[in-house]
């Protein structure tokens, strides 16, 4: 049987058709890795395991370099209590982003979620959550209470005040010594009328007593 022969008209369209879908296919071959975003390949912690503590750093590592411009990345790790638990902003080492955190500021064992954001390297950002178990919170340190020993202090030596004589003591002085001479005065005055008395007294009773002498030895006049 003899096979039919197609026309020049056909073959040719059948060859352009045939380019056109070949140039097509590596098209949309090529654009297709270019429209991919980069990804998160990893994290450390990764998501859904467990940890005894929580790390002094968290890290993400990308499918290629990430933007390192200050804002276009950024990190909240919070624990189970919505307490925050970073210590600085995250900065990045080519295409991994590291986030500094404190395991002191843990308030309760449980889920730490992490909520992270960055501009992949065709400009574009992403973002993603992860979230990871710490076993156990940290014992808090107690603090020491600090211990005032008493401290001697040396006692005052009483000192004697000396008076200060005062204008008033010194007038009642003057007073004094102004009064003085009268009360002498006033002493002797006192003895001289008080012996003058008795003098009078002892006197007049002497007259007296020889008054009444002379009348009792005197003769009768009559007979």
């Amino acid at each position: 049987m003899i096979a039919p022969t197609l026309s020049p008209t056909v073959r040719r369209v059948s060859a352009a058709l045939l380019a056109f879908f070949v140039v097509l296919v590596g098209v949309v071959v090529t654009a297709a890795p270019a429209a991919a975003h980069d990804e998160l390949l990893e994290s450390d912690p990764a998501d859904g395991t467990t940890v005894s503590a929580l790390p002094d750093e968290m890290t993400f590592t990308f499918s290629a370099v990430i933007s390192p411009e200050p804002g276009a990345s950024e990190v909240v790790v919070t624990d189970a209590a919505g307490t925050e638990l970073m210590t600085d902003e995250p900065y990045t080492e080519e295409n991994v982003l590291i986030q500094p955190l404190d395991a002191s500021l843990v308030t309760t064992a449980g889920d730490i979620t992490v909520l992270w954001k960055v501009v992949s390297s065709d400009g574009h950002p992403i973002s993603g959550e992860i979230v990871f178990t710490v076993s156990s919170a940290p014992t808090p340190t107690p603090t020491p209470t600090p211990t005032t020993e008493p401290t001697e202090s040396a006692s005052p030596t009483p000192t004697e005040a000396t008076p200060t004589p005062t204008a008033s003591d010194a007038a009642a002085a003057s007073d004094s010594s102004a009064v003085v001479p009268w009360i002498i005065v006033a002493v002797l005055g006192v003895l001289v009328v008080a012996a003058s008395a008795y003098l009078i007294v002892s006197r007049a009773r002497r007259k007296s007593a020889a008054e009444a002498g002379g009348d009792g030895s005197s003769p009768s006049s009559e007979g």
